[in-house]
């Protein structure tokens, strides 16, 4: 299980509560190598339904993706890789490896659009340019099939769920000699009555990408929502291939018709959604749960 948030500077955890029916019959939590909180349960005995209920509580400081920096951050100079230093390029080789072909160099062509064809290209704008643009050209569709698209599938087919475009973003990116590295985890999605649209992916798990920039250090950016930074993102794993951040996995005895299916909901508010749908109203704020 990756339930548990992973608390930094920008997010810190307050309580942390998990659930799970029937009670295992051992419970226990190791770190992975990228640091994240993994949780693993054993149970014994037959159970006609399995629950796992996370509640969790945080205080969530986010701060402009790039500020208090003066001037420009470093430029795009087509070195490959970036021109990272010899003591931080050891640990961020395994963040530019790309697993997925690129026949006839599609996504690296795609890529390379964001670089402009004279002068200097600063990388905030292109990665900022990059988020944007998935945001506006792709069309977002939910899929319940297990793993992501390749970056070329999505490429091709201009449409893809959260993990999909943070996939195609962050081979994208690691065609350009930069480091990065798919995260998962929920988003805020803001709701102020029925006409207003909330964030994409909202109610279930939610997957993004981040980039490690030396003046910065690791900077997050959502495709799927046009989120330079860490705004209304709650950061549960990361990882450097999306099959190491699975929320939940497992294995289990029994015929085959007895798997009934699976429901996942994630409910992320804050106290002041809190305190507004305890007070009396028309109806326009949803009911939520505290927590996640």
């Amino acid at each position: 299980m990756m339930f548990r948030p992973r608390e930094s500077y920008d997010q810190k955890l307050l309580a942390c509560d998990l659930l799970i029916s029937p009670e295992p019959s051992r419970q226990h939590y190791v770190q992975d190598v990228f640091g994240n909180s993994v949780g693993i349960v054993n149970f014994s005995g037959p159970t006609r339904e399995l629950v796992f209920d996370s509640r969790v509580r945080l205080d969530h400081t986010p701060l402009p993706a790039f500020a208090d920096l003066d001037g420009e951050i470093e430029v795009y100079t087509g070195a490959m890789p970036f021109d990272y230093s010899a003591e931080d390029l050891p640990d961020l080789q395994s963040s530019l490896h790309r697993p997925y072909s690129d026949p006839g160099d599609l996504v690296s062509r795609w890529a390379r659009r964001f670089v402009r064809t004279s002068g200097k290209t600063p990388l905030q704008s292109l990665l900022s340019d990059m988020t944007q643009a998935i945001y506006a050209e792709f069309r977002y569709g939910a899929r319940l099939e297990i793993g992501t698209q390749t970056p070329v599938q999505t490429l091709s087919l201009g449409t893809g769920s959260c993990r999909d475009y943070a996939v195609l973003m962050m081979d994208a990116v690691r065609s350009l000699g930069l480091a990065a590295r798919f995260v998962s985890g929920y988003i805020y999605s803001p709701y102020s009555g029925p006409s207003t649209v909330g964030r994409v992916g909202g109610g279930h798990t939610h997957a993004w990408v981040r980039v490690y920039l030396p003046a910065c250090g690791w900077i997050e950016f959502d495709p799927t929502n046009g989120i330079v930074g860490n705004a209304d993102l709650v950061r549960v794993a990361v990882a450097r291939d999306p099959r190491q951040a699975v929320p939940l996995h497992g294995t289990w005895d029994g015929e085959a018709s007895d798997f009934a299916g699976m429901d996942v909901e994630v409910h992320v508010t804050t106290e002041t959604d809190d305190l507004r749908s305890r007070q009396p109203s028309i109806g326009v704020w949803p009911d939520r749960l505290e927590g996640v």
